[in-house]
């Protein structure tokens, strides 16, 4: 984002205040995002990301666990949810909710769709590999924050880490450099 000229800064900040509030009114309403985040931290309670939260984990629980026709289905429903993950970190900044359930959502594929991750041909290589690319990313994500979260994610860590290495994404995983455990 390019910055302000010195002169334009100078003269926007001599406005009267009434005049300021309009302008930053009119801005903050043309980015969808900025609204949002601005909303969640100025209107919404203190609980308001523990409810975010355990809606997104209710959404990440549900649809998984059901029948898919195909692995396509299956992996499109996927992306979605990880979207929304994605989408939620960046209006409350929430990264370690992101990485939390991002473990869960990997872990629930893995665990309750056995026929779709059981076996590596055509219609299953898509899913396997978002399945191991999302793992990798979730891994470097952890080495990323500081080394007390990686004593709280290493149980549900090494959970998606063993369900990985036993469906039929584990040559991908080996490939891409995943670790067994942490």
């Amino acid at each position: 984002m390019p910055a302000l000229p010195p002169d334009l800064r100078k003269a926007l900040l001599g406005l009267p205040q009434k005049e300021k509030d309009q302008l930053l009114t009119r801005l903050v309403s043309q980015d969808a995002v900025l609204t949002e985040q601005l909303a969640f931290r100025l209107l919404e309670g203190d609980d308001a990301l523990e409810v975010r939260r355990q809606r997104l984990q209710q959404q990440v629980d549900d649809p998984v666990r059901g029948f898919h026709q195909t692995p396509n289905d299956l992996l499109h429903i996927v992306r979605q949810l990880q979207q929304r993950l994605t989408y939620h970190c960046k209006i409350t900044g929430d990264t370690q909710g992101e990485i939390e359930l991002t473990l869960r959502l990997l872990t629930n594929v893995l665990r309750h769709q056995p026929e779709a991750t059981g076996r590596l041909h055509g219609p299953t290589q898509p899913l396997l590999q978002h399945l191991a690319r999302r793992t990798a990313e979730v891994v470097k994500s952890i080495q990323k924050l500081h080394e007390d979260y990686h004593l709280e994610f290493a149980p549900a860590l090494n959970e998606l880490l063993a369900l990985l290495y036993a469906s039929a994404a584990a040559p991908l995983a080996r490939e891409l450099g995943i670790p067994r455990e942490c």
